[in-house]
């Protein structure tokens, strides 16, 4: 084996993100190899990706019957799971995109083992934080780093290549404004599932196009940020870009703004990640055509339009376990939103709710954060079971 092939675990590889990160590798066989796999229950997929690529290792959701699928393709492959999987001796990187709280084992993992982990998923740093980061701290001298893979982080990332800390004065995500940035205000009431799943600009899962419409995910990127790049909740800003070419900027203190462009699509950041601290030569998205676009536009976000995004960026701040509560009550309250039992406007009430009643952790160690995260799920359920909120 080539000393500078790079042998990587995808988990989560048959969603969005895992399977562009896949394209990515199959791109460039000469620097990677996919040894390890993990998906969900979507086992028509994993079994092409586990044919392709004859992983060492994989995983599919409990339920799925692994067992039949290792009989069918063959003895090659343990079947392990995430946590085992990311800690193996022949994985040299971890890309974690899987959906919800099934990252936060194998990223914890990966971490101890003084692995590279190359995030895209929200939930493990907006619920486990604290956890995650004295993960990191404690083994970075073993090789333990956080890569972000979502756009906005990867460009902030990408801009502070050779920045010293204390150079930093602010971080600028940028939002798009999702499905109703320009939605008459009161007719947000009736807007419908799939109106919501109508985004402007990226193609994307969902739950999260559903919190790129009320700005939640926005908050979760705030927080993503805070433990990402250490960096105190209110230094970091958010600023409406309707186009997604600047994906998201840094001031320092001498006034000096660095911003990272690109078109809108999830392999360039997947390949910075993968590919640190190298820009590898193959180019994975559209060029980049500033002249036909002729022009960028950029807003203040309106609060009144987004007050999921006030909410989750109070949580954020309190420095407690409210985030992780938030987390699990958006995760409800959006299910309950898309199955047609709540308004899209109750989605913000539901999370203003949970975070005025959640009896918070100041200190909170990971099973006090996994517990609000729950608490949070379970309060919203509550409440549209009571008919507290829901559909008249």
């Amino acid at each position: 084996m080539a000393s500078d092939l790079i042998r990587v675990a995808v988990l989560g590889s048959t969603g969005s993100v895992g399977q562009q990160a896949l394209d990515v590798v199959r791109a460039l066989p000469d620097r990677f190899r996919v040894t390890a796999i993990g998906a969900g229950s979507n086992v028509g997929v994993l079994r092409r990706q586990v044919q392709e690529f004859r992983p060492a290792a994989a995983w599919a959701r409990p339920g799925v019957d692994a067992g039949a699928l290792a009989r069918e393709l063959g003895d090659a492959t343990s079947w392990q799971p995430l946590d085992v999987m990311a800690a193996r001796d022949d994985v040299d990187l971890v890309v974690v995109a899987t959906s919800g709280l099934a990252g936060m084992a194998p990223t914890l993992a990966a971490l101890a083992a003084g692995k590279p982990v190359a995030i895209a998923n929200k939930e493990v740093l907006v619920v486990g934080g604290h956890a995650v980061r004295a993960m990191l701290e404690e083994h970075r001298a073993r090789g333990a780093e956080l890569r972000p893979v979502d756009s906005e982080h990867s460009a902030i990332w990408q801009c502070l290549w050779g920045e010293a800390p204390e150079a930093i004065d602010r971080l600028t995500l940028t939002a798009s404004g999702g499905s109703f940035r320009d939605h008459d205000l009161a007719a947000l009431e009736h807007v419908t599932p799939e109106e919501a799943l109508n985004h402007p600009t990226w193609q994307m899962g969902p739950k999260i196009t559903v919190d790129s419409a009320t700005l939640f995910n926005k908050g979760l990127e705030a927080i993503e940020a805070r433990w990402l790049f250490d960096i105190p909740l209110d230094r970091i800003d958010v600023l409406q870009h309707r186009e997604s070419v600047v994906h998201s900027m840094v001031t320092f203190v001498d006034g000096s703004v660095k911003a990272q462009l690109g078109e809108p699509d999830m392999r360039l950041p997947i390949q910075v990640a993968i590919g640190y601290p190298h820009r590898l030569p193959a180019r994975p998205a559209p060029e980049m055509d500033l002249a036909r676009r002729g022009s960028l536009t950029f807003s203040a976000v309106d609060e009144r339009r987004f007050p999921a995004l006030v909410a989750v960026l109070e949580a954020g701040r309190r420095n407690d376990s409210s985030a992780a509560a938030l987390s699990g009550a958006d995760e409800a309250a959006v299910a309950h939103f898309l199955a047609g039992r709540c308004r899209f406007t109750d989605i913000a009430r539901l999370l203003e709710r949970a975070l005025d009643a959640h009896a918070a952790t100041a200190h909170p160690e990971l099973e006090h954060l996994l517990e609000a995260e729950r608490w949070g799920h379970r309060f919203v359920d509550e409440a549209v079971t009571a008919g507290t909120v829901g559909v008249a």
